[in-house]
């Protein structure tokens, strides 16, 4: 079950949303969230959810472990060394046994039988959720949850088990433990649900068919595709990865908001970067400090020396690139992120400050897509193929009929996209809304469009689902 359809928006979250407003204790309507969660995760197959109740009982008596060997006076390191452990061994078997033996293969020159496992959707949101518990009750900042119903609904709430952001127990606890649903965080979260539904169902689809169209075609075709459809192709998808994970990301914040669930921000408008520190610290918000504060800081950071620094960032990039899939091209891809912010760190520096911020925003979103391409690729003759067509080395042309048909059919598709992924339409909404506390006219304005836009937002989004088929699920490979 995806968000993006309409059983979902007007059968599944709407059973799950009138059980909310009517039940009146928190207790109950965990219960009712937690049943919810267990339908919608089930949905794409029990072993999945038998596999999640694994994973949260051992991180349960893990984090109990760590607690009572701390209040025994015994080493706490071994509970958490286990817990981890064990979670990371599911997570390899399910997601790159497959990837290993296929690499040992191809390294040793074996005919070796590849296993072919099902991945089941959203395991490595969940494993990292599990691993940040177990982590923190391990560094105290936070008890140990006795009950593992609590610690299931946790690790299973449906708004964000499959796609993120990662939610961390410390940041929800006490909304767990007490829920408050009112009326202006509802409202806010109707918003953010309806901007989240229209991003994935009308932009991100409809850019990914210009991709499909483009580069999800065989090595002869792409060879002959030419530098103008390449890049076409690539910065359509650069379009779709950003309005779907972060419409996904707003319709997981909203739903929580509904309920009563604050998560935190995933994506800060990461296209309008200036420095490639500065994207990372804006896109999958959640991911990048999860990896900072449970592998990198651990590492040593950057309080050690430049070699050190230079092994924790190559280490976390690797792990980076690994997470997002099982496949060369995403080491690649991690590995070449990794490679960039070396260069910012400790040779570019400030030395382009005096660029003007138009310029380095370019400059950034060419190396976006220039990273794109790797990962894009999981074949890597074709990756190969597209790198050299960008620069005509396959004997393809500059630009073609077709190109440049396919971009005038969607030229205002790709202005909108560009200018949704800026903030320019929030402080749009900013300025009006300060000005609506001094004029009557604006107060008219901002309340009407207040309700009348997510309307709008959600009545697109709708008719996009109802008419068209063509609806990519981009998360089974986590």
């Amino acid at each position: 079950m995806v968000f993006a359809s309409l059983f979902f928006v007007f059968v599944f979250l709407t059973i799950n949303l009138l059980s909310q407003i009517i039940i009146p204790t928190s207790k109950w309507k965990n219960v009712a969230m937690l049943i919810c969660s267990l339908i919608f995760y089930t949905w794409t197959g029990l072993r999945c959810t038998l596999l999640m109740l694994l994973m949260v009982y051992i991180c349960k008596v893990g984090a109990v472990c760590i607690e009572e060997a701390e209040l025994n006076g015994k080493s706490k390191k071994i509970p958490l060394t286990i817990t981890i452990f064990l979670c990371l061994a599911i997570l390899g078997v399910f997601k790159y046994a497959g990837f290993a033996v296929e690499t040992a293969a191809y390294i040793t020159g074996e005919d070796l039988t590849i296993p072919q496992i099902v991945l089941p959707v959203g395991i490595s949101f969940y494993t990292f959720q599990l691993i940040s518990y177990v982590v923190d009750v391990y560094r105290a900042e936070i008890a140990a949850q006795r009950s593992y119903w609590r610690l299931l609904l946790y690790a299973c709430l449906f708004h964000q088990c499959i796609a993120g952001p990662i939610v961390r127990y410390k940041d929800v606890q006490k909304d767990l433990d007490e829920r408050k649903m009112t009326v202006s965080d509802a409202g806010e979260g109707v918003r953010r649900f309806c901007t989240g539904l229209m991003k994935k169902a009308v932009i991100a689809n409809s850019c990914s068919l210009i991709a499909d169209k483009l580069l999800s075609v065989g090595a002869d075709t792409l060879t002959e595709t030419s530098a103008a459809g390449i890049f076409l192709g690539l910065f359509a998808l650069y379009l779709r990865n950003y309005f779907d994970f972060s419409g996904y990301s707003d319709m997981a914040i909203g739903m929580g908001l509904i309920c009563g669930l604050h998560y935190k921000e995933n994506f800060n408008y990461p296209y309008i970067s200036q420095s490639v520190s500065e994207l990372w610290r804006r896109w999958h918000i959640s991911l990048c400090t999860f990896f900072r504060d449970y592998l990198y800081f651990p590492l040593g950071g950057s309080r050690c020396s430049v070699l050190m620094q230079l092994r924790n960032l190559f280490v976390v990039w690797f792990l980076t690139g690994l997470w997002h899939g099982a496949g060369w091209n995403y080491v690649l891809w991690g590995l070449y992120w990794g490679f960039m912010l070396v260069i910012q760190k400790f040779i570019v520096r400030d030395k382009l400050s005096w660029l003007p911020a138009v310029v380095k925003v370019f400059g950034i979103t060419l190396v976006s897509i220039f990273g794109l391409t790797i990962f894009q690729f999981t074949d890597l003759s074709l990756m190969i193929i597209a790198f050299k067509g960008l620069f005509m080395m396959n004997g393809n042309a500059l630009t073609d009929l077709g190109t440049e048909l396919l971009f005038k059919n969607n030229i205002y598709l790709l202005i909108f996209g560009m200018l949704a992924a800026t903030p320019i339409f929030k402080i749009l909404r900013e300025r009006l809304r300060e000005k609506s506390e001094t004029s009557t006219l604006c107060s008219i304005v901002y309340s009407i469009g207040e309700v009348l836009i997510p309307l709008i937002l959600f009545v697109l989004a709708v008719d996009a689902l109802a008419g068209d088929s063509y609806n990519p699920f981009i998360y089974f490979q986590f």
